[in-house]
């Protein structure tokens, strides 16, 4: 260790790292080569804090200057480590902490690489944390396609912390009375952002993007600029005579179609549905939880009707396709493509129908021809009851009752079509 008082020279410097030499090696004024190893050191400036004490004494408080490297390339010279303390000792004179100063600008530095943070990186970062935990894998994708057409052409290249209400007003003007569902999501999607960046202190105060309070004071409601459009449902009277027609078609999107009708579930979880969760003996169908919307698992009651359906799937597949889908695509390992069975209704002519327009058309159904209770229709359709009182009480899955409920409207199903049958014999060609 070098003595006490004594200045140290550069090749002094070179050779302490070199050999090793561990330990703290004094330049004067306090100023310190630490060697931790060979080719290992840093230098260390040791002052009085006269901002903190002890007792009334000022606390000694040690600051680090960089590593030490004798070529200047990795680290500082003796000469640089020299300058660096003298720049510190300046501050102590000015009567500031030299650590607390070079703590405030690097929270300064980070604070503004925070708030430089743009929106499309910010909204990135949200969904990637997110997608994990969404049930359907298209709901990034959704999410990702909405902001990239109606918000980053706007706000992308924008600093999240300077959004302002207008900013997204910009955005929801030109579709709020046009596309005013579409609109409304937009409007969420990006208040969720901005939500998530706030929690990260990437910007600070009112989200720009809520409604209540806020935007609802600047745009019409949505109740106000359109209607509500629901999907095409087919009238319950005329099922009997669809379903007549729809039988009397080939493929498995048809069956697909059929089976979907006959236990009043939803196109993602007919084309998803594979044969571990079929209990054919049982006469059930148990959706996991993973692919219903609510989230819970639900056991759909199978009438014979909709065994029927399944009883030549089941006896095609083979061993390999022990778990396989239900309603296997074209592909093998995939299953049906969500607009196969759209693809049925256009070739029956019926493209002024949707495949989600049928559980409307079973819900019209089972409320206005049949005396069955509301909730068990509910629950067949797996429905979260609204009344949270009547949620709580009803913790079954009503199944006995639905098995009933389903296997009525499986018949109603079978019924033949009506006809008119003309009141002379003559009236026919009158």
């Amino acid at each position: 260790m070098s003595r006490l008082g004594d200045k140290l020279v550069a090749t002094q410097v070179a050779s302490l790292l070199k050999k090793g030499q561990v330990g703290r090696h004094p330049d004067g004024n306090r100023l310190y080569l630490v060697v931790t190893g060979k080719g290992r050191g840093w230098w260390m400036l040791r002052y009085m804090a006269a901002t903190l004490s002890r007792n009334g004494k000022p606390l000694s408080r040690e600051m680090g200057l960089g590593r030490a490297d004798p070529e200047g390339v990795d680290g500082y010279t003796l000469a640089e480590a020299r300058d660096r303390a003298n720049d510190a000792r300046k501050l102590l004179r000015g009567g500031v902490d030299p650590l607390a100063h070079r703590d405030e600008i690097a929270t300064a530095k980070r604070k503004a690489k925070e708030a430089a943070r743009l929106f499309k990186d910010v909204a990135e970062a949200f969904i990637a944390g997110k997608e994990a935990g969404w049930q359907n894998e298209k709901h990034a994708a959704q999410w990702r396609t909405t902001l990239a057409t109606y918000v980053y052409p706007t706000l992308g290249d924008m600093q999240v912390a300077a959004i302002a209400m207008e900013d997204v007003k910009g955005v929801l003007t030109p579709i709020w009375t046009t596309k005013p569902e579409t609109a409304s999501r937009v409007r969420g999607r990006i208040e969720a952002v901005l939500d998530y960046a706030e929690a990260h202190n990437w910007r600070q105060g009112p989200n720009p993007a809520r409604w209540k309070g806020n935007l609802a004071f600047a745009l019409a409601p949505k109740s106000k600029v359109a209607k509500v459009e629901h999907h095409a449902a087919l009238p319950w009277s005329e099922l009997a005579g669809f379903m007549a027609t729809l039988r009397q078609q080939a493929g498995t999107a048809a069956r697909a179609l059929e089976f979907l009708i006959l236990t009043a579930a939803r196109t993602g979880e007919v084309i998803g549905a594979r044969w571990s969760e079929i209990d054919m003996a049982g006469a059930v169908w148990t959706v996991p939880a993973d692919r219903m919307k609510a989230g819970k698992e639900h056991r759909i009651p199978l009438s014979p009707q909709a065994l029927a359906v399944l009883a030549p799937f089941a006896k095609a597949r083979t061993e390999a396709e022990e778990d396989g889908f239900v309603f296997p695509g074209q592909f093998a390992g995939k299953p049906l493509s969500n607009m196969s069975m759209l693809k049925v209704l256009e070739r029956m002519k019926r493209a002024d129908l949707t495949v989600h327009g049928f559980r409307s058309s079973f819900r019209d159904w089972g409320g206005e021809a049949t005396a069955h209770p509301r909730e068990v229709i509910e629950h067949a359709l797996a429905h979260q009851l609204k009344d949270k009182a009547e949620a709580a009480y009803q913790r079954g899955d009503l199944f006995r009752k639905r098995a009933a409920l389903m296997k009525d409207w499986a018949d109603f199903c079978d019924k033949a079509p009506a006809t008119v049958t003309p009141l002379r014999p003559d009236a026919a060609t009158a």
